[in-house]
């Protein structure tokens, strides 16, 4: 009689940046053919066939952080109702391992799992350690780190950590793979500017008009891909035309691998995903962190890219129609610059995350009582 594959009990917030990551590891887990749960807060929009088609149970949860006192009252409140429902999920499906990749959900989930004695990791998409991760790193079996180093890792946890990148889409790692487009004279220059599911506002005022500050020889070569909240189209369309610079907008675009590939240059935010993709890619940007991040973290996500190379920052506060004029002129005058940035963002990508994070979670399944690997591999007992 075949072995029944092992269980895996997957954990995850109901933002992008912690589902996505949670996408990329599922894909591959189903492939090696484990069994597979999601343990939630809420169904979202981002979530892709991959997990909608997985088992689901939703849980009760709610941020804490930047509340007020009665509303901190009732977040706990929601946390330990959560707690007795993700302990009963637990003990009814006796999963092998639990994944948590932050967010309030995976702290009673992932509190849950200590407290029944099973095995848990956690994933870290940020430079920093998010808060959820921080109350759970010490109780999971492993830390999975975006980032070589993370900041806010106890100097007690680090023996358990381990650096493994952040999973992203195959269209991603694809685009590894394909020349940086060239940037002779007279050639385009392709700039992609994206600001999140909804566009931010910010990059909306201020680089039509930037680009309007570039010379002419620049600008007439220009091809902007640029995403907009609904209510600025109109506007920054209109900004484009009488300028005479070929662009196209939307809210929307569901072809972002293709755009990054044929981009010359970015100009985002520096969320998880979105470095992770920059660098798996091998594509330079210029990233504006978003400045109300908790424990600002896109500032310090931001810094580890541009240190090797491949980004350049400024802040929300110092990001002006001047600012970006002045450092695209100089990044456009010279052919090399921004082939050099795509090598160095490339250097430090990780664009075999999705497999090195599925080894370190059969890599726990198969871990004896001491915490050493056991001699018999997880992949053939699911083969």
């Amino acid at each position: 009689m075949k072995q029944q594959e092992p269980l895996i009990v997957l954990s995850s917030g109901g933002t992008g940046g912690h589902i996505f990551p949670a996408q990329a590891l599922a894909e591959t887990l189903l492939s090696r053919g484990f069994r597979l749960v999601l343990i939630t807060d809420r169904r979202g929009n981002v979530y892709n066939d991959t997990l909608m088609a997985i088992e689901t149970h939703a849980i009760h949860a709610a941020g804490v952080s930047g509340r007020g006192l009665f509303a901190k009252i009732g977040a706990l409140g929601h946390l330990i109702v959560g707690y007795f429902q993700a302990r009963r999920l637990l003990k009814e499906l006796k999963p092998d391992v639990v994944v948590g990749f932050g967010g309030y959900p995976t702290i009673p989930t992932l509190l849950a799992a200590s407290h029944l004695g099973i095995k848990s990791a956690i994933h870290e998409q940020n430079a920093v350690l998010g808060r959820a991760n921080r109350v759970l790193a010490p109780r999971a079996t492993r830390i999975a780190t975006a980032f070589k180093t993370t900041a806010f890792l106890r100097d007690a946890d680090h023996p358990k950590s381990v650096w493994t990148g952040n999973p992203v889409r195959p269209e991603i790692v694809a685009v590894r793979g394909m020349p940086f487009p060239t940037s002779e004279t007279n050639s385009p220059i392709r700039l992609l500017i994206v600001g999140g599911s909804q566009g931010a506002s910010i990059f909306s005022a201020v680089v039509p008009d930037a680009l309007l500050g570039l010379p002419n020889p620049i600008r007439q070569r220009l091809c902007v891909t640029q995403q907009c909240r609904e209510e600025d189209l109109d506007r920054v369309r209109k900004t484009y035309a009488e300028a005479g610079i070929e662009a196209e907008l939307s809210s929307f675009f569901d072809d972002i691998p293709k755009r990054l590939a044929e981009a010359h240059l970015m100009i985002c935010r520096a969320g998880a995903s979105t470095m992770a993709e920059l660098t798996a890619a091998g594509r330079p940007a210029i990233l504006v962190p978003y400045p109300h991040a908790i424990d600002d973290h896109q500032t310090v996500n931001a810094a580890r890219l541009c240190d090797s190379g491949g980004a350049w920052m400024i802040p929300d506060a110092d990001f002006t129609i001047e600012t970006l004029s002045a450092r695209l002129s100089s990044l456009f005058s010279i052919d090399t610059t921004l082939a050099m940035a795509a090598r160095c963002a490339a250097q430090i990508g990780m664009p075999e995350a999705n497999e090195r994070l599925a080894d370190v979670i059969t890599g726990i399944i198969t871990m004896n009582g001491n915490g050493q690997d056991a001699p018999n591999s997880v992949r053939e007992a699911a083969a």
